[in-house]
């Protein structure tokens, strides 16, 4: 979701002293080296670090902005927004999240993002009744505000209720068919049940994001495990060429291999390119030991599974397959 903010000037802006300053960087980080102290500056900044997903760096942005003017909304929401989604968020940052949102509801009770997050806080603590009350409410304002039908798709999953929430995963898209979030997950409860429709899903995703590696591997994977693996293997191999060090990827086109094609030495070059990566990969070194040994080659067959059995002890797969071999 985009938000509008006043922009600064193309041509210039006022300083301090009254006069244009002419020429100035158009970058956020240059400008806020500018203006450090400017809220409007550090909120836009913000709310960017927050949608690229540097948490640490939107909230050092929101706090700032807050401390610096209390009663701007704006700053408000990226502080709740920072605490409210970041990934090791606490049980206190929910409960501060959840402050920040009532006094900006309390501010404006039309605001729709309020409104959510807030009612994403209390999903957060398991109380649903409260959540569903201020996505309704919000709803009630604008009955096609795409993200409390999100919410609504979250909760329901949260309660095993599966069909409302795929129907409201599809109303969410139906509000904006370029939500490719909503695509994922729709294909996920699809993978879920072992409906292979879920690859129409994938798809769709894959069309609005053909660079994102999680939503290529969502869709590799699922063409995969339905049998499509000439359709999967050029997913994966575009996947590495995005990003060289995704070991899934890579141990997905050896298991390939190895389970289809029967090529070991093809399915042993991947396995070990993931484990260049991932050296704790305990399943990549599994299938390299059972590739050695087919092979016959015992002694790097048991390497292997000793490297797995290192990384995970209860591997027990590993420590049956070494047992039988020795």
């Amino acid at each position: 979701m985009k938000y509008l903010f006043f922009l600064l000037p193309l041509f210039f802006i006022s300083c301090g002293d009254g006069k244009p300053t002419k020429s100035l960087p158009k970058d956020l980080d240059s400008l806020l080296v500018l203006f450090p102290d400017s809220v409007q500056l550090l909120v836009k900044h913000g709310n960017k670090m927050l949608k690229d997903l540097k948490f640490d760096k939107a909230m050092a942005d929101g706090a700032k902005a807050l401390r610096l003017d209390s009663s701007n909304m704006d700053a408000r929401m990226l502080y709740a927004d920072v605490l409210n989604n970041r990934p090791d968020r606490s049980v206190a940052d929910v409960m501060l999240a959840q402050e920040q949102y009532k006094k900006i509801v309390k501010s404006d009770a039309k605001s729709l993002k309020g409104l959510i997050g807030l009612a994403s806080t209390y999903s957060q603590q398991q109380d649903f009744e409260t959540s569903f009350k201020y996505i309704n409410t919000a709803l009630r304002m604008n009955p096609r505000y795409r993200d409390a039908y999100v919410l609504k798709g979250t909760n329901y999953m949260f309660l095993g209720k599966i069909d409302l929430a795929k129907s409201s995963y599809e109303t969410a898209v139906q509000q904006d068919p370029k939500f490719y979030e909503a695509y994922v997950m729709l294909g996920s409860l699809y993978q879920a049940e072992e409906n292979a429709i879920c690859i129409e899903y994938f798809t769709t995703a894959a069309t609005l994001q053909p660079k994102n590696t999680e939503v290529l591997y969502a869709l590799a994977y699922a063409k995969q495990i339905f049998g499509d693996t000439d359709g999967a293997l050029p997913i994966y191999r575009k996947m590495i060429k995005i990003d060289t060090s995704y070991y899934e990827a890579l141990f997905q086109i050896g298991y390939i291999q190895q389970f289809t094609f029967e090529d070991l030495d093809s399915a042993i070059y991947y396995y070990n390119s993931a484990l260049q990566t991932e050296p704790r990969f305990v399943e990549a070194w599994h299938n390299l030991g059972l590739c050695y040994e087919t092979q016959g080659d015992k002694t790097r067959a048991l390497q292997s599974y000793g490297k797995a059995l290192k990384y995970n002890p209860e591997f027990e797969v590993s420590r049956i397959q070494a047992d039988a071999l020795r």
